[in-house]
């Protein structure tokens, strides 16, 4: 198994919440997700909240394209969001599994 490390924020914060975590095995995507901590703790839509989380996950992963490979952040964003709005516009694969519910 190959897991990312975890923030050292992380560590430090004691409100910190992990809210998803994203694999592949056997060859498919498998997530884990805390689905609901805005809808039952505040008054921030859930689905606008996680298009900022998702948002801001692919400016991280443009800029960590740019340190570790010399890529253009402002490219590797631009096809990070094209790819995105094209693969929810035709999914190349159906996302299947259920909402379980463990507080």
């Amino acid at each position: 198994m190959n897991e990312r490390l975890i923030p050292e924020a992380a560590y430090r914060d004691k409100d910190a919440v992990e809210m998803l975590r994203v694999w592949i095995a056997e060859n498919r995507l498998h997530c884990s997700i805390k689905v609901g901590m805005y809808a039952e703790s505040t008054s921030i839509d859930e689905a606008k909240a996680w298009g900022t989380i998702l948002a801001d996950a692919a400016r991280h992963i443009a800029n960590a394209l740019h340190e570790g490979y010399g890529q253009g952040s402002a490219d590797s964003l631009q096809k990070i969001q094209a790819q995105m709005n094209a693969e929810l516009d035709t999914p190349s694969s159906p996302a299947e599994g259920k909402f379980v519910n463990r507080h």
